[in-house]
C-alpha cells in the first residue's frame, strides 16, 4: 500500500474530487460477476469493466522471461539470502498467487486508510459489489498472513485501479511488499532493555510510536534501512540514495527511499515500522515489525528501459524475445522494434450537473480501445460565463504498438466512444 498511498497522495486536486460517478460497462445486465472462477452477486457499488476483468487471467508475474517475473525473482532471491541487522533463520515465504478480490474491510480498514481518504473513492477503485472489490494493493493481505502466523513473508500480485491514460498509467499494474515481525525477545537481546512502554506513552515521538521503546523502534528500523538498501544495491548496483521522512497511516516513522540513477533522484519505494494497531488486527500486538512496498512496472520501467506501460500486456515477439531470465539484469535494455503513427482524435462536451469522473471517460475509452488508445490529455477547459456550465476537450491518440491503425478502425473506435459518452456518462458532446 505503500506505492499506493504515494500515488493517491499526489494526485492532483481535480482527481481528488472526483468522487461517485462511474459506468457499469456493457455487460451491468447480468446479475454476477465472475473472477477466476469465484462468483460475486453484482449489485448498484459494481463499476468494474468486462475490459478489466480479462486481465485478471494474464499472470504476468508467473510468465516465462517476462520482465516483470525477472524483476519479482530478483527481490524474492535477494530476500532468501540473510541480510538484516537483527539475526535470524526465518525464511521469507513468498506468496504471488493470491486471488485478487477482497473485501473492503481488508483492503482498507485493515491497515488502517481513514474513513474520508481518498483512496476509498469509488472513482478511483474497482468494486466488485458492495463489500468486495478487486484489490487496489497487495498490503490488502497483509493482516491475513501475519494472523496466519507468518513473521518473514513478501506479497507479490496484480492491483487495480481506476486511472488516467498515459505511457506510466495503466488500471492494471503489479506490487510486491514485504513484512518482517521480531518477538521482543529477539529486540530486548540487543536492546538490553524492554521493548514496549507501559503505560504507553501521551504521545509519540519522531522516531516512536507510543507504546514502543525508543531502542526497540530505532532497531527495527534500521533493519529496515539497512534491508532496503540492500535490496536497492542488488537491483540498481552501487547508487547514491537517501532517505526521506514521510507519512502513511499505517506505518511510523515512515520513510522513502530514493537513489540517483541516471542522473536523477528516483523513488524506489515505501516504507516503515508497522502500527501496532494493524499487529493487533492480525493478533500479532506482542510484536514489533517492519514493512515496505513497491511498484514493479515502475521499476521495471527504469531498468529495462522500458516507454510505454502497455508493453508489458503486449504478446508481440518482438517485445518478449528482448528479455531472457538467465541473463543479468543490466544486461537487458529494450530496443524499440517500431514507431508506428499516432491518429489524434479531440472530444468536446459540457460536464454533466452532477459529479463528473475523469477516471470513469478513461475506463468507458479503453472498455472500447484497449490498448490502441496511448494516451486522453484535456487540452482546453473553461466555464461558460453566462450559463457557468463547465466545458472541456480531450485529446485522444491512439496508435498500435505492433501495427498501423487505418482509419475506418480508429473512426470506428472514436464513434463508439461518443456514443458511451452520451449514453452513459450523460455527457453532452459539443
Amino acid at each position: 500500500f505503500f506505492f499506493f498511498f504515494f500515488v493517491m497522495r499526489a494526485r492532483s486536486l481535480f482527481a481528488a474530487l472526483c468522487r461517485r460517478f462511474s459506468s457499469t460497462g456493457p455487460d451491468s445486465s447480468t446479475a454476477t460477476v465472475n473472477v477466476l472462477s469465484k462468483v460475486y452477486p453484482r449489485d448498484e457499488n459494481t463499476n468494474v469493466t468486462p475490459s478489466v476483468l480479462e486481465k485478471t487471467s494474464r499472470h504476468l508475474l508467473h510468465a516465462p522471461n517476462h520482465p516483470l517475473k525477472i524483476i519479482k525473482d530478483q527481490i524474492a532471491a535477494y530476500f532468501a539470502q540473510p541480510r538484516c541487522v537483527i539475526p535470524s533463520t526465518t525464511h521469507f515465504a513468498v506468496f504471488d498467487r493470491v486471488h485478487p478480490v477482497v473485501t473492503m474491510q481488508q483492503n482498507f480498514d485493515s491497515v488502517l486508510v481513514p474513513k474520508d481518504h481518498v483512496s476509498r473513492a469509488r472513482s478511483d477503485n474497482y468494486f466488485i459489489n458492495k463489500t468486495h472489490m478487486l484489490r487496489a494493493h497487495t498490503s490488502a493481505h497483509q493482516v491475513d498472513f501475519m494472523a496466519q502466523g507468518h513473521s518473514a513473508f513478501l506479497v507479490a500480485g496484480d492491483v487495480y485501479r481506476r486511472d488516467e491514460i498515459d505511457r506510466s498509467h495503466y488500471p492494471v499494474f503489479h506490487q510486491m511488499e514485504g513484512v518482517r515481525l521480531f518477538t521482543t525477545s529477539e529486540l530486548e537481546s540487543r536492546s538490553k532493555e524492554p521493548a514496549f512502554v507501559s503505560p504507553p506513552a501521551t504521545q509519540r515521538s519522531a522516531a516512536a510510536q507510543e507504546i514502543h521503546a525508543l531502542s526497540a523502534a530505532q532497531l527495527v528500523a534500521r533493519d529496515l534501512k539497512v534491508t532496503l538498501e540492500g535490496l536497492a544495491e542488488h537491483l540498481f548496483g552501487k547508487v547514491e540514495m537517501r532517505w526521506v521522512d514521510t507519512y502513511f497511516p499505517f506505518t511510523h516513522p515512515s520513510y522513502e527511499l530514493e537513489i540517483f540513477f541516471q542522473d536523477e533522484w528516483l523513488e524506489v519505494l515505501g516504507c516503515g515500522v508497522i502500527e501496532h494497531q494493524v499487529l493487533q488486527n492480525a493478533q500479532r500486538s506482542s510484536e514489533l515489525g517492519w514493512a515496505f512496498g513497491l511498484g514493479l512496472e515502475r521499476l521495471a520501467m527504469v531498468l529495462f528501459s522500458i516507454p510505454d506501460i502497455r508493453l508489458f500486456w503486449s504478446t508481440d515477439p518482438r517485445f518478449l524475445c528482448q528479455f531472457d531470465e538467465s541473463r543479468p539484469t543490466h544486461a537487458m535494455k529494450f530496443e524499440s522494434f517500431s514507431k508506428y503513427p499516432a491518429c489524434y482524435k479531440d472530444v468536446a462536451f459540457w460536464l454533466p450537473p452532477n459529479d463528473f469522473s475523469e477516471n470513469s471517460l478513461a475506463d468507458e475509452l479503453r472498455n472500447i480501445a484497449g490498448d490502441l488508445v496511448e494516451s486522453m490529455t484535456m487540452i482546453d477547459q473553461f466555464v461558460h460565463p453566462k450559463t457557468k456550465r463547465e466545458s472541456r476537450c480531450y485529446r485522444i491518440m491512439y496508435r498500435s504498438m505492433e501495427r498501423s491503425l487505418t482509419n475506418d478502425e480508429i473512426n470506428s473506435m472514436q464513434d463508439k466512444f461518443r456514443d458511451v459518452m452520451r449514453a452513459q456518462l450523460n455527457l453532452e458532446l459539443r
